[in-house]
């Protein structure tokens, strides 16, 4: 008997190199496919939480105006939110339980006051930090 098992041969578990380069051409195409996808949608997630930043940034700029009676200048900017400012009695705050963020690019917001309406300008120029643009670059405002 035990001259019968050893002619033949050992029989290999595993796969083959032909196999793994079929697996890996399947999950490059998947890859190919997905994640053009994926990367549109980390785009739109970043313009979305601009837009609830400066929704979060015009309620504490509200409330300073309550206090206030005015809303900071220009030159004052949206650190008049953390700090008191030389001119602005009645001053309550901060007006913002955290720091003033940046938007989700990394880059300030931008402020004006007053704008020529009757109100403020608050506003991220996107990811590539420049007026206009579309996509992924374009400005994102408080301006309906």
């Amino acid at each position: 008997m035990f001259s019968m098992t050893l002619g033949r041969k050992k029989q290999h578990l595993g796969f083959t190199l032909i196999e793994l380069l079929v697996v890996l051409a399947i999950i490059g195409l998947l890859a190919g496919l997905v994640g053009p996808r994926v990367l549109k949608q980390l785009g739109g997630a970043k313009s979305k939480t601009a837009s609830v930043q400066i929704k979060d940034l015009e309620q504490g700029l509200e409330i300073f105006k309550l206090d206030v009676g005015r809303f900071p200048t220009t030159a004052e900017g949206l650190q008049a939110l953390q700090q008191p400012v030389g001119s602005a009695t009645g001053w309550n705050g901060p007006y913002m339980r955290t720091d003033i963020p940046e938007d989700p690019w990394g880059k300030s917001f931008m402020y004006k006051y007053p704008n020529g309406k009757n109100g403020f300008d608050l506003y991220s120029y996107g990811a590539d930090g420049v007026a206009g643009g579309s996509g992924e670059d374009a400005d994102i405002s408080n301006v309906k």
